[in-house]
């Protein structure tokens, strides 16, 4: 398996200096070559979705007590995890029950498996779900959304997810030592005034240490880029209780904001797990693009991935952030269905068999993947 990427190359550059690229991107230490600092180029390895919504498998749900075609409308918005030699994908799954608009199902988290990243097996029944527990209130009945799953050194998975009630969202945290038996932990931000604060969409800082996406400490904390509309940050002792980073008003601080003109300007949302580079902290976020004032090219209300690096030294500062998206919807599949405006909503990546794969949401109703090999021919 390969992907065979397009790329402007300067004369005379070889595909070792290619190679020392991606290592110099991995946070290898090795010595600075001419580059840009996005990561990249991502194509799509197969043109059709990965994952797609199944009527068949029923699972009874805790609740009610009554049986539920669990994926029966959409599939979509994945968190993915290299684990004993594959990839595993936990989608949000939506049933059909509730009346047909988004947010109005219930929606649940399957799990899915592979051994080359793309070709997928799906459990028959999902993984973490709305219950009987401490967090009945915050996700019923609207269910467990958009799951982000990172890596902790032991060994242990930390899952961000949105929970929804139908009334607000909060960002839950969630541990697993096998990601099918889940421990809630409750909201991530911590602090009286953030218990009624209505936020979602949660972004891990992560380095790649012998092929794993670990989680990584910086300046003897975690840190996590959160939010849509606004993107934000806050930090942890534990990947489990969070402290925003607040300004002199005590008020959170805000990293980047909507650009008018541009495929973020509605506004921006975090995408996957953040990753340290030898240039910085790369995050890579998803831009929605407004009806008004928008980027020419790219449907009104359609979601575009782009960009932007922070320093390491201080997670606050933006040093770079992309002007254009370096993925956006292309595909029928990616352009149709319950968001008929189109996304690529990216939610996970992972490095897996010295390739860098790129899961996301296709329209709010399949998963897609795209694959970016460091070692892959490019032409001049």
């Amino acid at each position: 398996m390969s992907f065979t990427v397009a790329r402007s190359n300067a004369a005379g550059r070889s595909a070792t200096v290619a190679v020392a690229f991606f290592l110099l991107l991995a946070g290898s230490g090795q010595p600075a070559q001419k580059r840009d600092w996005t990561l990249g180029p991502f194509v799509r390895p197969v043109h059709a979705p990965i994952i797609e919504p199944n009527p068949k498998p029923v699972f009874t749900d805790p609740i009610t007590n009554q049986p539920v075609r669990w994926e029966a409308l959409h599939t979509f918005n994945p968190g993915a995890i290299v684990r004993q030699g594959k990839v595993y994908v936990l989608y949000r799954a939506e049933d059909d029950s509730g009346t047909m608009a988004i947010g109005m199902h219930t929606s649940r988290l399957g799990l899915a498996s592979s051994e080359d990243g793309i070709h997928f097996t799906t459990e028959p029944t999902p993984v973490f779900y709305p219950d009987h527990d401490s967090q009945q209130e915050r996700e019923w009945p609207g269910g467990v959304e958009d799951p982000r799953v990172v890596e902790r050194e032991d060994g242990t998975y930390v899952l961000g997810y949105t929970q929804w009630n139908r009334r607000s969202t909060d960002i839950g945290i969630a541990t697993s030592t096998d990601l099918i038996h889940w421990t809630k932990e409750g909201p991530a931000l911590v602090g009286e005034k953030y218990q009624h604060f209505d936020y979602k969409s949660a972004s891990i800082v992560t380095r790649l240490k012998d092929g794993r996406l670990i989680a990584a400490k910086i300046h003897g904390k975690y840190w996590m880029y959160w939010g849509e509309i606004e993107v934000r940050l806050a930090t942890s002792p534990d990947l489990i209780h969070w402290t925003p980073v607040e300004d002199s008003s005590g008020k959170p601080i805000v990293l980047l904001r909507r650009r008018p003109g541009h495929f973020d300007s509605a506004f921006p949302e975090v995408g996957p797990p953040s990753l340290v580079t030898d240039r910085g902290i790369l995050l890579i976020y998803n831009g929605k693009n407004a009806a008004i004032d928008g980027a020419p090219g790219i449907a009104a209300d359609a979601y575009s991935d782009g960009q932007a690096l922070f320093s390491t030294d201080d997670p606050r500062r933006l040093i770079a952030r992309s002007k254009e998206p370096f993925f956006k919807p292309e595909e029928p599949w990616e352009q149709s269905g319950q968001y008929a405006a189109g996304t690529t909503f990216a939610e996970g990546l992972v490095f897996f068999k010295e390739k860098w794969f790129l899961y996301y949401g296709c329209a709010d109703s399949r998963v897609g993947v795209a694959g970016f090999d460091p070692k892959g021919s490019r032409k001049p």
